[in-house]
């Protein structure tokens, strides 16, 4: 079991994540992940600062704990081949402490580069089989050329190449992204505690590490810690189909403004109770998951870093699955 945090690329500017992933190391953590967006869920959260230039600078400032992206989408924002290049650079800096998290993309981010964003699933999916192609053939080594049904790649060469590739873990809900991250991917990363996600990526061949992330809230009390991830978080409720496809946080404003404390506190481990982390965690391990990310929507991050060293670190390491699906 690997713990890992989760790095709230739109609530904070890039200097405060840098400060937090400083902290994640010292409190135990084994890695830290960021998301990879051009705009925040919701206006109040106010940033999305660009996640590379933040993970080179973790890189250069800790020594240990290990560094994704939940998850980069690689086919409309970014070319394949400038991820590839992106992945290989830093997994150089950060000596081999990468893993390049990587999914289909949400309409959020990436149609705002004017080239559009599909509306079929299944698009966005034939478009991430290619990418993820691409990737690995600039991996291979020397000039590369490749014609996709979606992407293409002329004469093209990655000349910083690690050792150890960084590992790629690929983002997955269903039959078809579970297959993708077992063909194509080292790992699989997922955002529910569903079974059949698990399930499914081992039926298609998959070994690797299974990545969830695990939604809560710290706050010294839990109506404080419901509040707050009601304010800034309330769009995870909504579920994946909704999430990939309003194109401005404007929109999902609109789309969550039913949402209930109640709703929050039925997804999220909220307040100060460790039993409330470790039975929310658990739930993702008995769905086969064993790489459990935090994903804290709290108000202070220094108080659930200091809360997870004090009071999680070992509890959560101990968790084990209890059901037969996993």
């Amino acid at each position: 079991m690997e713990i890992g945090y989760k790095l709230a690329a739109e609530a904070f500017g890039p200097a405060e994540l840098v400060r937090q992933a400083v902290l994640a190391e010292q409190a135990g953590f084994d890695f830290v992940e960021i998301s990879d967006h051009f705009h925040p869920w919701l206006d109040n959260q106010g940033h999305s600062p660009f996640a590379w230039t933040v993970l080179g600078s973790i890189a250069a400032k800790t020594t240990s704990i290990g560094l994704a992206t939940g998850v980069t989408c690689p086919t409309v924002r970014y070319h394949p081949a400038v991820i590839a290049q992106a992945a290989a650079t830093l997994a150089l800096l950060s000596e081999g402490r990468f893993v390049l998290g990587v999914g289909s993309g949400e309409r959020l981010n990436e149609h705002v580069v004017g080239r559009g964003f599909p509306d079929a699933v299944s698009t966005r999916h034939e478009m991430l089989r290619e990418a993820l192609e691409i990737i690995r053939l600039l991996w291979s080594g020397g000039y590369r050329s490749y014609e996709g049904k979606h992407l293409r790649l002329e004469d093209a060469r990655v000349f910083d190449l690690p050792e150890q590739l960084p590992l790629i873990a690929v983002a997955a809900s269903g039959q078809v992204s579970t297959r993708i991250a077992a063909e194509l991917g080292d790992a699989l990363f997922a955002t529910e505690d569903k079974p059949e996600i698990v399930q499914s990526y081992r039926a298609a061949g998959g070994i690797g590490p299974r990545y969830a992330e695990v939604p809560m809230a710290w706050a010294p009390d839990e109506h404080t810690a419901a509040r707050a991830a009601l304010e800034t978080s309330r769009w995870a409720v909504t579920g994946w189909k909704v999430m990939s496809e309003l194109p401005n946080p404007v929109n999902f404003d609109a789309a969550t403004t039913t949402v209930r404390e109640q709703d929050i506190l039925e997804k999220f481990a909220c307040g100060p109770d460790p039993a409330r982390y470790t039975d929310t965690a658990q739930k993702f391990v008995d769905a086969g998951f064993d790489r459990i990310v935090m994903q804290n929507a709290g108000p202070d991050p220094d108080g659930f870093i200091d809360f997870y060293r004090r009071e999680l670190d070992g509890p959560l390491r101990r968790l084990r699955p209890k059901t037969a699906g996993s």
